[in-house]
């Protein structure tokens, strides 16, 4: 029950921490099976929250999501049904990522600049081809590799 208290536990590990008290496996599978049924233990619930968590808190893309559910020992079904509610715009969240971090790398010359947008985008989990384009367009719209400024001048002639 403490460590419910401190933090939020899959079935899977609420299992291995019963385990590491020396509990008998019945005794194990007795406690999970009454904290599943008074809603303390509830994989759904919390896969839900993990991956709210991770696109409103950390910016993570659909695979960096999927990874760290299933590292907490949750379900693949329970996995996949949570990041199905998740509307599909990696790539509107890989760019909006990459717009900020596109500003801090103003020293930098254009493929440094990329290659390192496209390795933190990649570690937040969203893949190649999204990584790319968004570092991409973030890049060009922060003037790099030969984009343009947003001002324009008008010849008044």
């Amino acid at each position: 029950m403490r460590k419910l208290r401190t933090r939020s536990l899959s079935i899977s590990e609420a299992r291995l921490v019963l385990k590491g008290h020396g509990l008998a496996t019945d005794a194990v599978e007795d406690v999970i099976d009454d904290f599943v049924r008074r809603g303390y233990l509830d994989d759904a619930v919390l896969a839900e929250l993990l991956v709210t968590s991770g696109v409103e808190r950390k910016g993570q893309g659909r695979v960096a999501l999927s990874r760290a559910l299933a590292q907490r020992g949750i379900p693949r079904e329970v996995i996949d049904a949570a990041l199905d509610e998740l509307p599909d715009d990696d790539a509107e969240r890989a760019l909006e990522f990459a717009r900020t971090k596109a500003r801090s790398m103003g020293r930098l010359d254009p493929d440094a600049a990329l290659r390192r947008l496209v390795g933190q985008l990649s570690r937040r989990g969203y893949g190649g081809s999204v990584a790319m384009n968004a570092a991409k367009i973030a890049l060009r719209e922060a003037s790099f590799g030969g984009g343009v400024s947003g001002v324009r001048f008008v010849d008044s002639d």
